[in-house]
């Protein structure tokens, strides 16, 4: 593993060291976590639009005024 500096609000870092412990874990363990999810951002873009398409064909046969749309 490559290690990195970041630079952050000394509270910030206290609060989040906090929550981690609290959670069981460390900020750098959360940190490793976050990362992978921000790296795989457009991966679940690619997965929507992918998705959407498969979609496509379906249509509701008419347009459902404001009020229909609301209903529960």
């Amino acid at each position: 593993m490559k290690n990195i500096t970041l630079s952050a609000d000394e509270q910030l870092i206290r609060k989040a060291r906090q929550r981690a412990s609290r959670q069981g874990t460390t900020l750098n363990a959360e940190f490793r976590k976050w990362l992978k999810w921000y790296t795989n951002e457009n991966k679940r873009t690619l997965d929507f639009m992918e998705l959407m398409s498969e979609l496509s064909y379906v249509e509701p046969g008419r347009r459902y005024r404001r009020d229909e749309l609301n209903e529960r």
